[in-house]
């Protein structure tokens, strides 16, 4: 049977690390520049890990050195104990799943599939149960004589997965897995890959530099940039405790605010944000009264209304917005000129929008949705 993940709303993602893989004070430099900077990771066996961050992170640069393509310029990477330090691509127990999928185009889904167990120690009748298996594992039996071209492009991710888990490998990386896929063909495959990885067991790595991509098949994830990670968590640590301004503005929408702390009680804080002409609480937070700290808001944690309510609120005008459907997204602008942005939820078929371009509203918020960040 399968395990099941805890629901990521209930903050137990993060469970304890076995150590399975090990990266330990790993740098890359490709003459002066350092595209990996002293990188330290530990990842739990039968994780889904991924490597989040924008291009020339330095994630993609991590994943070759795993793979065994590049080696570091300084540091080790642990595979069950085993220092990797020498061991090439071929006598690691990992495979790479490539962006490409690189399929061999005139080869049937099941020779492509069977393509690794060449050189395995296996008979033939050995072989063909194994890709037996592959294809019954990613539902392609039916389409086991077709050609790559004769395949959808979620098909074609699914025939690249199964060779690459044909080797039976215990680290299986992924660069951009999905990334050739249009929206709704990447949201179903995700979940494919999550139930596969569940019932195989087999420990990912994932690159990508998808936010919901990461969020949604992550059991943790390192936010990564300019070589370094910025923080490793499970999505909701990520997303709800970022650690620093960069975290919290690379995961999701945020709009920031210079801040004062004026006071501090039990439980609570007391920020002056000179963009709102007022003072505000949170959540009491480690910073002592005089310190300049950043004040991070979520677009859904605002709530738009047009009267007036209790706590913390700033009056401003709607000067843009857009209707998603399920959503709409207001930018309202405060008096003191700074841009705010809000998510209303549309619960209710046909219900006019909260507010219209011009009006005057107000946008309020608990204190245990903000998020205060040093400087």
């Amino acid at each position: 049977m399968p395990r099941k993940r805890p629901s990521p709303a209930s903050g137990q993602r993060s469970r304890p690390v076995a150590e399975f893989l090990q990266i330990e004070g790993v740098s890359k430099s490709f003459g002066p520049f350092q595209a990996v900077r002293n990188v330290s990771l530990s990842v739990a066996k039968g994780e889904i890990f991924s490597l989040l961050g924008g291009s020339g992170c330095g994630k993609t640069t991590l994943l070759r050195m795993l793979a065994g393509f590049e080696e570091p310029s300084a540091g080790r990477i642990l595979i069950e104990g085993r220092d990797m330090a020498g061991v090439p691509p071929w006598a690691r127990p990992v495979h790479m799943m490539f962006q490409s999928y690189a399929l061999f185009p005139h080869m049937t889904v099941e020779a492509n599939i069977g393509y690794g167990l060449k050189h395995e120690p296996l008979s033939v009748a050995q072989r063909k149960d194994r890709v037996r298996e592959m294809l019954d594992l990613v539902q392609l039996t039916p389409m086991a004589t077709r050609k790559p071209h004769q395949i959808s492009g979620g098909q074609r991710q699914r025939v690249a997965l199964a060779r690459a888990l044909a080797r039976q490998p215990k680290l299986l990386l992924l660069d951009e897995p999905l990334a050739a896929l249009d929206k709704k063909l990447r949201e179903h495959t995700q979940f494919e890959l999550m139930e596969i990885q569940e019932r195989i067991g087999v420990t990912f790595v994932v690159v990508t530099h998808d936010q919901e991509e990461a969020m949604t098949l992550s059991d943790r994830i390192a936010v990564m940039d300019k070589g370094q990670v910025q923080q490793v968590g499970s999505p909701t640590e990520i997303y709800e405790y970022p650690v620093n301004r960069f975290v919290a503005s690379f995961i999701g929408a945020i709009t920031s605010f210079e801040a004062e702390v004026t006071a501090r009680a039990p439980g609570t804080l007391t920020l002056h944000v000179p963009a709102f002409g007022q003072e505000v609480t949170t959540r009491e937070a480690d910073f002592a009264p005089g310190a300049k700290v950043t004040l991070a808001l979520r677009p859904e944690k605002l709530v738009i209304s047009k009267t007036r309510p209790p706590g913390n609120a700033v009056q401003g005008v709607v000067k843009d917005l857009a209707y998603f459907g399920k959503d709409s997204l207001y930018r309202i602008t405060l008096a003191s000129g700074a841009l705010v942005q809000a998510h209303a939820v549309n619960q209710a078929r046909g219900v006019a929008m909260v507010a219209d371009w011009d009006d005057q509203v107000w946008l309020s918020f608990d204190p245990s949705a903000a998020i205060v960040l040093g400087g």
